[in-house]
């Protein structure tokens, strides 16, 4: 596995900083016991309010509620709005803005390269790594599960199945999924596969310490699990909800499968297990619909949560958190109120199973250790958390944020909302007119946390191609930036050398002509396909047989750009390719290398660029 290094400047707000040099004095294990386990599970787009403990009439989840019986709660606990900024949070307790991502698509959900991962560090600590599920923070060098800490990996492409970086014909059952970096076919339910995989993957590693983190793409639209789930649920609930609810059964059932064969394997008493979800729920597609005025929710069951997935509020952002341990003492069925998120998980993980950390590492998240032990009660600062929703291909200031502290909540809509969120859970009462030197100190720290964390912004995250990491390369226009319909990719020329580049319309494992539509069923008139890299234009006449138009370039190493776009013959009009595939082919003449210059990335993303800002969206 290669290395990566990385070194965050001292930070602008010490006050929201944890060192983890802080912990060296405080660890709950003893140098001469056998290191923890450890399993992480997390849903997607699964609520706060879907769980059987947490008072939900509808859905029912024998086993988390046993696990919630069984675990420290933190009752406070919260996330980013969307996937991958959660994912990107957890997994290098950093806010999602620092580690470079804020969207789910176009090139802004790829993590920050060289950013220090905890996969990385349990790796670096002699653990076994595995990811079996959704990962969502890049499809190619160095951003996938494999470069970033995960020994081993078992994932579906982009943030859904069937979406598409994922293979083509993928639908939940029977697919072909990534392992370790190239495509390999599963039988069953993709939920089967997730657990399945994670299971074998302890049984084989059970003799040493692991990491395990099981990203389950359920109960993420589209909604499809077998009809045995549902059927319960017919009648109670619309049938968006109940194919919803059906979905979370099927994911809790799993998890009752896991944690037994945990239990038969003799790890349960020194495996830390925690259950958490990574936003709220979807009000579009998923389990909550709400009133797209107020964001009071109209059904589905919210524990009194206003709004949703991306469109704001508590739902947005709250979600549960259970952890258990019994040889650390953690478990017996306890609440823990303080402010916490998921920055938090890495720093206390870290902490939890004593592992040496990198030099100088940084990072936003605070280790709850102290609240676990008992220690205390409270932060002895006034906590401050921030969470936004920037879907956009530049973060705008003051766009959707909310200021989160133990007793308020100050959050960004047309204007900002004030909530004293002790007293009025559900965020009925505006009271910002009434407070305004509360609502004045909140918006400081948001615009001081702004300001440290905005320094990368315009910075690109740059996907390698000449590397022997992977070669060739399947660019994916799902991690490409767009400008009037074309497809640009932020590229890292690895090597100076010769490359071959294909523009496909669709993935190759589709088997489809370029002129082909989605269901094959008609074809449209395609005039050429055009290829741009840096100062180098090229474009290839299209026939009906093609199945991709192929070029040849001679480039040098460093940074560019990549674009590409299919020409029709309906004169001006173009549609995007799904995919490029980039190999390198060897060395370049001199001659042949001496026309080319690279373009400069932000010269040719900004060069007539104008954003739209869609609110709540």
């Amino acid at each position: 596995m290669r290395k990566l290094k990385y070194s965050l400047a001292i930070p602008l707000i010490a006050l929201f900083f944890f060192s983890c040099k802080d912990a060296s004095n405080r660890k709950i294990i003893q140098p001469d016991r056998k290191k923890p386990n450890v399993i992480l599970i997390m849903t997607d787009d699964q609520g706060y309010g879907d769980l059987g403990r947490h008072g939900s009439p509808y859905v029912k989840t024998p086993a988390l509620d046993a696990l919630y019986d069984e675990s420290v709660r933190l009752t406070d606990f919260h996330v980013d709005p969307s996937c991958s900024p959660t994912r990107s949070a957890l997994l290098t307790g950093n806010y999602s803005a620092r580690a470079g991502v804020w969207h789910t698509i176009g090139g802004r959900s790829l993590l920050k390269e060289g950013m220090p991962t905890m996969p990385e560090i349990f790796a670096a600590n002699g653990y076994e790594t595995g990811i079996f599920g959704k990962w969502h923070l890049g499809e190619n060098y160095p951003f996938r599960p494999m470069d970033r800490g995960f020994k081993e990996s078992i994932v579906h492409g982009g943030g859904g199945i069937g979406q598409n970086p994922d293979y083509w014909g993928n639908n939940y059952y029977d697919d072909t999924y990534k392992h370790n970096g190239a495509f390999e076919k599963y039988e069953g339910y993709c939920n089967n596969v997730w657990f399945g995989e994670a299971i074998n993957y302890i049984k084989e590693n059970k003799d040493k310490p692991f990491f395990c983190y099981i990203p389950t793409n359920l109960p993420h639209a589209p909604l499809l699990v077998d009809e045995k789930y549902v059927d319960p649920y017919k009648g109670q609930v619309s049938d968006r909800l109940a194919k919803y609810y059906g979905m979370i059964s099927k994911m809790d059932e799993d998890v009752a499968t896991l944690l037994n064969e945990v239990k038969k394997m003799g790890l349960e008493e020194n495996t830390i297990v925690i259950f958490m979800t990574d936003n709220g729920p979807c009000p579009w597609f998923g389990g909550v619909v709400i009133d797209f005025e107020t964001g009071f929710a109209e059904e589905g069951y919210t524990d009194g949560l206003r709004g949703g997935k991306i469109w704001g509020y508590e739902n947005a952002h709250r979600v549960p958190f259970f952890m258990r341990w019994p040889n650390g003492g953690i478990e017996g069925g306890k609440d823990l109120d303080m402010l916490s998120g998921h920055i938090d998980v890495m720093p206390t993980l870290l902490e939890l199973c004593g592992l040496e950390l990198p030099k100088e590492l940084q990072i936003d998240g605070r280790s709850i250790v102290p609240f676990l032990e008992g220690e205390t009660k409270e932060w002895k600062d006034d906590r401050t958390f921030f969470t936004h929703n920037q879907r956009v291909e530049y973060p705008v200031k003051d766009k959707e944020y909310e200021v989160l502290t133990e007793k308020w909540r100050l959050v960004k809509r047309a204007e900002n909302e004030l909530y004293d969120i002790d007293n009025d859970r559900e965020e009925k009462f505006n009271i910002a007119d009434q407070h305004p030197e509360v609502v004045k100190e909140l918006y400081g720290r948001y615009d001081e946390w702004w300001t440290d964390v905005s320094v990368d912004f315009d910075k690109y995250a740059a996907i390698h191609v000449g590397t022997p990491f992977e070669n060739p390369v399947k660019l994916y226009s799902h991690d490409a930036h767009t400008r009037k319909g074309k497809k640009v990719w932020v590229i890292d020329v690895a090597k100076t050398g010769k490359y071959k580049i294909e523009v496909n319309r669709w993935r190759a494992e589709s088997g489809k002509r370029m002129v082909e539509n989605y269901a094959g069923d008609k074809e449209i008139a395609i005039k050429d396909a055009w290829l741009k890299i840096g100062n180098l234009e090229q474009l290839k006449t299209v026939d009906h047989k093609m199945k991709a138009a192929t070029f040849e370039v001679a480039l040098k190493a460093g940074t560019t750009c990549f674009e590409a776009a299919i020409n029709l013959m309906d004169n001006g009009k173009i549609v995007s390719p799904e995919c490029i595939y980039v190999t390198y082919l060897g060395d370049a003449k001199e001659d042949e290398l001496g026309v080319y210059v690279a373009s400069v990335p932000d010269e040719r993303l900004r060069e007539g660029y104008e954003q739209k800002v869609i609110p709540f969206d």
